[in-house]
């Protein structure tokens, strides 16, 4: 088979790399009733019950503050356009196009898709004075903000991700023919 459009190369490249990255939305298993991309109320489960819907790797990293190790995540290279959700309980976090590289092993971005889509707390975990982000939603752990990122905002979301699913955008992928 003869491709000429390089274009179409590069896309399908694109396409089969994020579907390979991507993996299972850990999230989104059938027994997990409280997964919704459009929902944006805040939920109250008890960790008991998350012990029980969610995969051990992700429980631990989003109900237990672990961290997955550095340049191990799924996410840590991906570029492609899309919007990033919470793995545990679907809300929306992130815009593709806010994520940068920051060579720290966690994909990282500059800003959340809205005010609401994260809270903050303080962390004094490890001997460190840290924020730690969750999810406005469902509380659960996505990493920590820091003070050295990209302008606009100067920040650095440096999320673990397998606390994130990725849901890539196919229109932007076709306008790129």
């Amino acid at each position: 088979m003869k491709v000429s459009n390089s274009n179409t190369v590069a896309t399908i490249l694109l396409l089969l790399a994020v579907v390979f990255t991507m993996g299972t939305v850990q999230g989104q298993s059938k027994n997990n009733p409280y997964y919704s991309r459009t929902d944006t109320k805040k939920i109250k489960v008890s960790n008991a019950e998350w012990k029980k819907i969610l995969p051990a790797d992700l429980y631990a990293v989003a109900r237990e503050g672990a961290t997955e190790r550095a340049f191990t995540g799924k996410y840590t290279d991906l570029d492609a356009p899309g919007t990033y959700y919470c793995a545990v309980c679907g809300n929306q976090l992130f815009r593709a196009d806010a994520k940068f590289a920051s060579t720290c092993g966690w994909p990282s971005f500059y800003e959340p898709v809205r005010k609401k889509s994260v809270i903050y707390l303080q962390d004094h975990s490890h001997g460190m004075e840290r924020i730690e982000v969750q999810c406005g939603r469902c509380e659960s752990h996505l990493g920590h903000i820091f003070d050295d990122g990209p302008e606009p905002t100067g920040k650095r979301y440096c999320m673990n991700s397998i606390s994130l699913d990725f849901e890539l955008d196919a229109k932007a992928v076709a306008q790129k023919k």
